[in-house]
């Protein structure tokens, strides 16, 4: 099994990076696996503190069931994935079963930040942007899929995506194997990228 980490900043262009690798690879041999749906469970709380949560910062994450998924994946085992609303900021009772492939992409801003996570990666990929090219690509996800006005994107953007970038996400970027600039419109990153993977997958259907 090959378990490729790609991170980056909020907005940096991961998602469309993993799409594109995803879509040149053959049907089948890839699961992504992504931090977003690792975040704790706030249920306990008001919906108004859940509204006000740092979803930026490394303690927001369950790394621990993240790490157990991963190990139980490299094992052959299935794992049940949680499903996290960030309308509501709660898990659902349902889960998704995840079956081994393969290939496994685990896709987040801040799965660089864990030790223990980054040592069960062959390779990890960080996916770089400029700040002002994240920050319209968060304003644009942000009130469409979070239900969230313009106003309250820019305040959280200044009091917390920003700096938990600098302080965490951004440092992580020494842990990279490979540096895309640019995300997902950076075609030559992604074919070395799609290259590397390809060439994994030959030498596992070799042996």
């Amino acid at each position: 099994m090959l378990v490729i980490g790609i991170a980056g900043g909020t907005g940096s262009g991961k998602t469309t990076v993993v799409r594109k690798i995803v879509d040149l690879l053959p049907d089948g041999e890839v699961i992504v696996i992504p931090q977003d749906s690792y975040y704790k469970d706030s249920s306990h709380l008001p919906l108004e503190e859940r509204l006000e949560m740092n979803f930026d910062h490394p303690e927001s994450i369950e790394f621990e069931l993240l790490v157990d998924h991963i190990k139980k994946l490299k094992a052959g085992i299935t794992v049940k994935q949680p499903i996290y609303s960030y309308l509501t900021c709660t898990r659902a009772e349902e889960t998704i079963p995840i079956e081994p492939r393969h290939i496994v992409i685990v896709e987040g801003i801040l799965i660089f930040t864990c030790e223990e996570l980054r040592d069960l990666m062959d390779i990890k990929v960080f996916v770089d942007a400029d700040a002002d090219d994240r920050l319209s690509r968060v304003i644009t996800r942000d009130i469409v899929e979070r239900g969230r006005s313009v106003s309250k994107v820019l305040d959280r953007y200044d009091q917390t995506v920003k700096p938990m970038h600098l302080q965490f996400i951004e440092p992580t970027k020494r842990y990279a194997d490979i540096i895309i600039p640019q995300g997902g419109n950076n075609e030559v990153g992604i074919n070395v990228l799609k290259i590397f993977i390809e060439k994994s997958l030959r030498d596992h259907q070799e042996q």
